[in-house]
C-alpha cells in the first residue's frame, strides 16, 4: 500500500477553505443580527453557531468537491 504525504501546500489549501466557511458563516450571523435587530453582543455570544455552521459549511464543499473528483476520474479526465 502506498503511503500518502500530505504536503504544506495542500494544508494550506485545506485552511484556507475552511477559513472562508469561517468568515462566511461569520458574515450570516453578523447579517441576522442586523435584520432580527438583536443585540450585538449576539455576535460573539454566539460563535459555537458559528463554528458549527463553518464546519457544515466546509463538509458541503468537500463533498462537492468529491463529487466533481469522482466524475472526473470516471470520465478519464487527467487531474
Amino acid at each position: 500500500m502506498k503511503d500518502r504525504i500530505i504536503t504544506a501546500k495542500h494544508q494550506k489549501k485545506e485552511l484556507r477553505i475552511l477559513l472562508y466557511c469561517f468568515i462566511v458563516a461569520f458574515l450570516l450571523n453578523i447579517i441576522s443580527v442586523i435584520i432580527y435587530k438583536t443585540p450585538l453582543v449576539e455576535i460573539f455570544t454566539q460563535i459555537g453557531y458559528i463554528l458549527a455552521v463553518s464546519l457544515v459549511l466546509y463538509l458541503f464543499i468537500f463533498l462537492i468537491r468529491l463529487i466533481i473528483f469522482l466524475v472526473k476520474a470516471l470520465l478519464g479526465h487527467p487531474k
